[in-house]
């Protein structure tokens, strides 16, 4: 089960805002590439799961199934099972999705495959989008602050993975407010973004 924080940011002058506050905590700077799959008969998606494979810088590529997200004020619960993955086999992938039928080796597939039925009716490649997301490790924490390029817009985001998201954010939204950060509380995942094809007000 991977917990996490999610506090949405209003435009690109908080998140640098943000960003500069966070900069003396920054450890790295990733950018991603997500991209979705989905059986023919929308296998995963009617049953609140998603595949998605993520490439990280350009080289490394993870591939992971995520199920039954539950958000709710600002903290976010979801079932996750990620393993490493070829890259070159990733962009092949995207190419041509059938490719991901055809991987033995992967229990993520594996689960894909026999929990879900994808696989007779085929593999979709939903398409995706990318995300600039800087690193800072701040108070124990590692905190992920996001700049979400979709094809319809811009979001922003800081997320924090917690094993105890309740006192976990109320320390990230006092340190907000005691410097004037605007924020609010994610109420879909990147990925629901994605797919209504619509920013979500804030």
């Amino acid at each position: 089960m991977e917990v996490e924080i999610k506090l949405r940011l209003p435009d690109s002058a908080t998140h640098q805002k943000l960003s500069n506050l966070l900069a003396p905590f920054h450890t790295k700077t990733l950018i991603q590439e997500n991209i979705f799959f989905d059986g023919r008969n929308k296998e995963l998606t009617s049953n609140l799961a998603v595949l998605r494979i993520r490439f990280y810088n350009l080289e490394q590529c993870v591939l992971s199934l995520k199920a039954k997200p539950v958000i709710s004020a600002g903290i976010s619960r979801m079932e996750e099972h990620e393993e490493p993955f070829d890259a070159a086999l990733g962009r092949a992938c995207i190419a041509e999705p059938w490719r991901l039928l055809s991987v033995d080796s992967s229990t993520v597939l594996k689960r894909v495959r026999d929990e879900y039925g994808v696989g007779e009716n085929g593999v979709v490649c939903l398409g995706g989008f990318r995300n600039v997301r800087a690193v800072h490790e701040w108070e124990g924490l590692k905190l992920e602050l996001d700049e979400t390029n979709y094809d319809f817009g811009t979001s922003y985001e800081l997320e924090c993975e917690s094993a105890d998201p309740e006192s976990h954010k109320k320390l990230l939204e006092e340190f907000l407010q005691e410097n004037g950060i605007s924020y609010s509380y994610s109420e879909v995942s990147k990925f629901a973004v994605f797919q209504s094809r619509k920013l979500p007000e804030f």
